[in-house]
């Protein structure tokens, strides 16, 4: 990282606290985060976009004498900068809403996990380059049917988050990542183009499993070139771990006490102990796992992440809270705060599966959706902002898949999946080989029983 975006935390603590003495406010907090980013994209073994930037933004919150807080946002990092952005927040302050006052975390100054996050150094945009045109070649050179590759991109980001406030709270956090998106098209004369991709993360350049992802991007496109319709009804579904990790994040406001208090939840206060879901899943927010690339320590607010059970044996355990939230339910924050001008609350890395070991907790066991006539399975997901109706729980949802007949698989050449959130959950039939970690989870594959499936037969 680059000094033009390196914070010290203790030395804009003390800044910060030197500029709100002298400007008479006796209660403030600060969340900060600035990167150096570098990408690259190609289009047929010619560069197509080099871009680098370096980014910072400051978030300033200042509380008044009557307890109401007022909220700035900058990019200035400069003693100036900071002193009109605390200013700022103290003079909005007068206009604070008296139905929305939060406060510090009281975990804001309690210890964080210690994450193994090796920091890399960044490689020039010319290697990135030149990595990413070898991986489109080679991409191209699987099939002859692949014909492009038009969504592609090698990204590498150097970042560092702070949060800071007048009780003490000093917190930073240092990391390095990069990522590699590879989304092939497949033509053939007299049919439909085809495509899919894949994704990897690693904590450096140097790191990322290239020869993998062009692998997986090649099979999972060629694999959709032999495609027919399917016939519209009700199907036992079998997931793949991206698309239900992607349907659960949909639906994260079951288990969101922010969502829950505004009412636009399917939870209510009291949903907590109910069953809501079949016996044997388990749902985690576990923003500390090792396969959880960029993971953070903290939240915008300070409280350390944790692992948070959410579902145990199908039983709503806890919900995902901010400081706010937290008091409001009388419980302790979780971690999963976003600092804005209303503080959000989110997810952030679901781990999904069985929630034990024994045949009764584990729901089916050797499942094969090879086995079984007219599966259908679900590999991608699309339109989930469009599709998905998350305070009603209802979704239809465009899918990339294939129906198993006879031992085979056929790629289904244009369908939708409908359905409940809730029945899906108490639907499951179980799960099938071992948990895949990937970009926003770790899940094995989900079989569920009795989805709509609309196609053009």
């Amino acid at each position: 990282m680059t000094s033009s975006t390196n914070l010290q935390a203790s030395d804009l603590a003390g800044q910060l606290q030197a500029l709100a003495t002298q400007l008479g406010v006796s209660r403030w907090d600060l969340g900060a985060s600035c990167s150096t980013d570098t990408s690259v994209q190609v289009d047929r073994g010619e560069a197509k976009q080099l871009k680098g930037a370096q980014r910072s933004s400051i978030t300033v919150r200042a509380w008044n004498s009557d307890g109401l807080v007022g909220i700035t946002s900058t990019s200035d990092l400069s003693s100036a900068g900071l002193a009109r952005a605390l200013a700022g927040a103290g003079e909005a302050s007068r206009y604070g809403n008296p139905d929305d006052t939060p406060g510090f975390s009281p975990l804001a100054t309690a210890p964080l996990a210690q994450l193994e996050q090796p920091i890399s150094e960044p490689r020039g945009i010319l290697e990135l380059l030149g990595t990413l045109k070898l991986a489109e070649a080679e991409l191209l050179s699987c099939h002859p049917a692949i014909s492009t590759v038009p969504y592609n991109g090698l990204a590498q980001r150097n970042s560092q988050r702070l949060y800071l406030n007048s009780e003490g709270a000093c917190r930073e956090q240092q990391l390095s990542t990069a990522s590699l998106y590879l989304y092939a098209l497949a033509e053939e004369a007299g049919r439909k183009p085809r495509s899919s991709g894949a994704v990897r993360l690693a904590y450096g350049a140097e790191q990322l499993d290239v020869a993998g992802c062009v692998e997986e991007a090649a099979e999972r496109t060629i694999k959709h070139l032999d495609y027919a319709p399917i016939t519209t009804g009700r199907y036992t579904c079998v997931f793949s771990p991206e698309a239900f990790l992607d349907l659960i994040g949909a639906f994260s406001g079951l288990f969101n006490a922010r969502a829950v208090l505004d009412g636009v939840s399917l939870s209510q206060r009291d949903s907590l102990g109910s069953q809501l879901a079949v016996p044997f899943l388990s749902i985690h927010d576990n923003g500390l796992h090792p396969g959880n690339i960029g993971a953070a320590s903290f939240d915008g607010e300070g409280t350390p992440v944790a692992r948070l059970p959410l579902l145990e044996g199908g039983i709503l355990r806890h919900f995902l809270h901010s400081e706010a939230t937290a008091r409001a339910f009388g419980v302790a924050p979780t971690g999963h705060a976003g600092l804005g001008a209303k503080v959000s609350v989110g997810p952030h890395w679901f781990e999904i599966g069985p929630a034990g070991s024994s045949d009764e907790q584990t729901g089916a066991r050797g499942l094969d959706r090879f086995s079984q006539e007219g599966i259908v399975w679900i590999d991608s997901l699309s339109a989930l902002h469009a599709g998905v109706k998350a305070s009603q729980g209802s979704f239809s949802l465009p899918f990339d898949g294939w129906l198993i007949q006879g031992g085979e698989a056929r790629s289904i050449e244009a369908a939708t999946v409908a359905g409940d959130i809730r029945a899906v959950l108490k639907g499951l039939v179980g799960f099938e080989g071992e948990a895949k970690v990937t970009p926003d989870g770790v899940c094995p594959l989900v079989w569920v029983d009795g989805l709509s499936i609309t196609g053009n037969a």
